[in-house]
């Protein structure tokens, strides 16, 4: 019981300093050929709990048994949040942060009803001058989680997203589509068919933009943010390293959770996150203890890596399926941020090999690796379990 006890107080303390990321902030820029223009910030109140993933949305009916204080202080909380978060520009002016009017809105911008999803919405309203070549955003030093910048001209989003960590800016957006900017006409047929080049030009590198940013954005959501997807890739690791066992293994995952992120980015299906995050949380406990308890490769455990894979994919699709994207970013983005998944598992092998690999010896390798590092990863699958259904 004491032993039990430490390990749980040892849980904690590395889950304090590597819980799960706060969701994405979108900011979402609307323009509009007058030359009206608004920026949205929306931000999901779970960003102020400690684990914001492994608690429910705020939900309408939840929402309307909240005290008022405790909506003023979310308010409050989501403005300090904007102001440590980044800063903009219209054209070369200085990077400033607007005033933004915040409020309690439903998700997707619809009529509240008990299932609606509540999240709070910052907003300014501005009308841009001729000098606004461009619009920008920058996220600050010291940011805490990830911007992502998207924009939409009269309505329609456009193809070209960023996905900013700390320090980074974005790129320009163009504002030249406003009425009253000077607009370079050609003068002969060759010059049209040049600016149309430039034009596909222009979409292709707007979709390698996008791509690499949610590759990477997926890369880091595994190595270093999922702690608990290291540990569920280390417990399929440490049944064997034989590279067979490895790839069967490593491929079922894939192919699992790529199928239910793809499905809930698509919002063709759906799960509450109070519901999946324990369920991944027992995932890494199950095969750790499997390593200990039953050593040998069996093609059954194929069926239990595929039915955690599925769970895992749904724990991923918060990153695309929150933003309002244009079908093909949404494509581009779902296929860069499933490859950076991949591309973030094959790290965390190849690390964990290189310090193995020094153990020749299977039963050494067995006694001094496999035994003690499944204890560790079963006794964190634990913690995480109960801390997400009873706390």
């Amino acid at each position: 019981m004491k032993k039990l006890l430490f390990f749980l107080v040892i849980g904690g303390f590395i889950n304090s300093l590597w819980s799960h990321p706060i969701p994405d902030i979108p900011v979402i820029g609307s323009f509009y050929s007058d030359g009206n223009a608004s920026i949205v910030v929306e931000i999901d109140p779970r960003s102020f709990a400690e684990d914001p993933e492994s608690i429910p949305f705020i939900t309408e009916k939840t929402f309307k048994d909240l005290p008022d204080s405790n909506k003023s202080d979310l308010i409050q909380k989501a403005e300090k949040m904007i102001g440590d978060a980044f800063d903009l520009r219209f054209g070369e002016t200085p990077w400033f942060l607007p005033d933004f009017d915040l409020s309690f809105t439903e998700k997707d911008g619809g009529d509240f009803s008990e299932e609606n999803i509540v999240v709070i919405e910052g907003r300014h309203n501005t009308f841009l001058d001729t000098n606004a070549s461009f619009y920008q955003i920058r996220s600050k030093e010291d940011a805490p989680y990830d911007l992502i910048f998207t924009n939409q001209i009269n309505g329609k989003p456009q193809r070209r997203v960023n996905v900013l960590f700390p320090d980074e800016e974005s790129f320009k957006f163009d504002l030249s589509f406003i009425d009253g900017k000077p607009l370079v006409q050609p003068k002969a047929e060759q010059e049209s068919e040049t600016i149309a080049e430039k034009s596909v030009e222009e979409r292709r590198e707007d979709a390698r933009s996008t791509f690499y940013s949610f590759t990477r954005q997926g890369f880091v959501h595994v190595l270093p943010l999922g702690l608990d997807h290291i540990l569920f890739v280390l417990g399929l690791f440490f049944l064997s390293r034989k590279w067979k066992t490895i790839l069967y293994q490593v491929s079922v995952f894939t192919v699992a959770h790529t199928i239910t992120l793809g499905l809930a980015t698509l919002e063709l299906i759906s799960a509450p996150s109070h519901v999946v995050e324990p369920i991944i949380a027992a995932s890494i406990a199950v095969v750790a203890l499997e390593n200990i308890f039953f050593p040998n490769y069996r093609h059954s455990r194929l069926f239990i890596v595929f039915f955690f894979g599925l769970i895992h994919g749904l724990g991923f699709a918060g990153a695309l399926s929150a933003f309002d994207l244009d079908p093909a970013s949404l494509v581009i983005g779902l296929l860069g941020f499933n490859i950076g998944v991949e591309f973030g598992q094959l790290a965390v092998i190849a690390i964990v090999f290189v310090l193995t690999f020094w153990l020749k010896d299977e039963a050494q390798y067995r006694k001094l690796a496999v035994v003690p590092c499944s204890i560790l990863i079963a006794l964190m699958g634990i913690y995480w379990t109960i801390e997400r259904v009873f706390f």
